[in-house]
C-alpha cells in the first residue's frame, strides 16, 4: 500500500489544487465534465491501510491503481 507521502506526491504531479492546509492537506481537482473531486491527505508519513486506500482510490481520486502508479 502507498504511504501518505506518495498520495501527496500523486496529487501534486496530477494537477490537484491544494486549497487548505490544517492538520491535513486538502486537495481538489475539476475534471473535464466539471465535477469536483476532493481528497484529504494526512501529514503523517506512514502507510495507508488497505481498506482506506481502496476508498481513497475509487471514491475520492476516481482513478485505477495503474494510473496512480504511473503518475506517482
Amino acid at each position: 500500500m502507498p504511504s501518505w507521502k506518495q498520495l501527496k506526491r500523486f496529487c501534486e504531479k496530477d494537477g490537484w489544487e491544494l486549497y487548505k492546509k490544517t492538520g491535513h492537506y486538502f486537495y481538489r481537482k475539476v475534471d473535464e465534465n466539471g465535477n469536483i473531486r476532493r481528497t484529504r491527505v494526512s501529514m503523517g508519513s506512514g502507510e495507508i491501510h488497505n481498506h482506506l486506500w481502496r476508498e481513497i482510490l475509487y471514491r475520492q481520486l476516481q482513478v485505477t491503481q495503474e494510473y496512480f502508479n504511473e503518475h506517482n
